[in-house]
């Protein structure tokens, strides 16, 4: 009799052919990051900064309170990270990979993004005045423009406040962790749990902590925070459901975002061509058990329900996903 085998996707059993089967996909991530890298390189649009409006723009200049490399390690790192605990846990290599090469897609595309408006928009920060003339100075040409006499660098990066680097990507990295979350402990599963929430919006918390930052030490306007978290939760919702499904559909009526695509899929291949015998393997007080179920083949009309597996039920149907 046909057997369909539901077992656990390892690193071991599965890491390389997941890697071959997304190999361009990573090839596109480092396509994105050298786009990002040559994009910083770009002198930003430099706009006309007039003497009647430094008023708003002579705020002092302070040191960052979240540095750039803080950003990355709790946008990017501390997720992965939590990645990495929960396939410890459930011991599935292809929910780990699509969550890291997802949240790396959001970050990425993000970050993208952010740069190519900065340097088009070339809005000036709140603390430009300072940046423009450290010696508190100020000049002006016969246009009114201003002319700069401070660090060429420090000059270029005042020209680059809207939108929020720093908002767009603890947006983006902690928005795609809380959507991931969700989906793990079916936070929209109906039942009205009000804890589940608490740890979903906890990422989104950090994120506009981050983003509030950016506002205190005169960084940015607050136009520029607020665009630049909407622009991160905007890709991390679309990245997020390039691997995993909405957490809740018409069709399914439970929360379907503790899996990925694929593996739907695969149930629902399962689900159209049933075997006469399922083999499940769980994991139970940390024994590893298998069981059998057998389905009927007969012309019956299909029972419209989805198979749930608990949290910790791998499936493997032998094929990519």
């Amino acid at each position: 009799m046909p057997v369909v085998q539901l077992g656990a996707c390892t690193l071991r059993s599965h890491g390389i052919r997941v890697a071959r089967f997304h190999m361009h996909d990573w090839l596109i991530l480092v396509l994105l990051l050298g786009l990002v890298v040559g994009v910083l390189q770009i002198e930003p649009f430099h706009r006309f900064v007039g003497q009647d409006m430094m008023t708003d723009l002579k705020y002092p200049l302070k040191d960052d309170t979240v540095p750039v490399w803080a950003v990355g390690v709790v946008a990017i790192l501390l997720p992965v990270i939590i990645y990495i605990v929960i396939y410890c846990w459930r011991k599935d290599v292809y929910d780990l990979h699509h969550a890291i090469i997802g949240i790396l897609y959001s970050v990425l595309i993000t970050g993208l993004i952010t740069e190519v408006i900065k340097t088009a928009v070339g809005r000036p920060r709140p603390d430009f005045f300072w940046r423009c003339f450290p010696d508190g100075k100020a000049a002006f040409d016969s246009t009114g423009d201003v002319i700069c006499n401070g660090v060429k660098k420090v000059i270029k990066e005042g020209y680059k406040s809207f939108p929020s680097g720093h908002a767009s990507w603890s947006f983006t990295g902690l928005g795609f962790l809380a959507l991931y979350l969700s989906g793990k402990i079916r936070a929209f599963d109906r039942k009205g749990h009000i804890a589940k929430l608490c740890i979903v919006f906890f990422p989104l918390l950090v994120a506009a902590l981050v983003a509030i930052s950016r506002v205190d030490d005169y960084r940015h306007h607050w136009q520029d925070v607020f665009a630049g978290g909407l622009l991160g939760l905007v890709v991390a919702s679309f990245c997020y459901l390039q691997f995993f499904p909405p957490h809740i559909t018409q069709t399914v009526r439970s929360s379907t975002g503790w899996c990925t695509h694929a593996y739907l899929s695969n149930m629902v291949d399962a689900q159209s061509n049933p075997p006469h015998s399922l083999s499940v393997v769980t994991r139970g007080n940390g024994q590893i058990e298998t069981n059998s179920l057998n389905i009927s083949t007969g012309h019956e009309t299909p029972v419209n329900r989805v198979l749930q597996p608990p949290p910790l039920m791998m499936w493997s149907l032998g094929r990519d996903r």
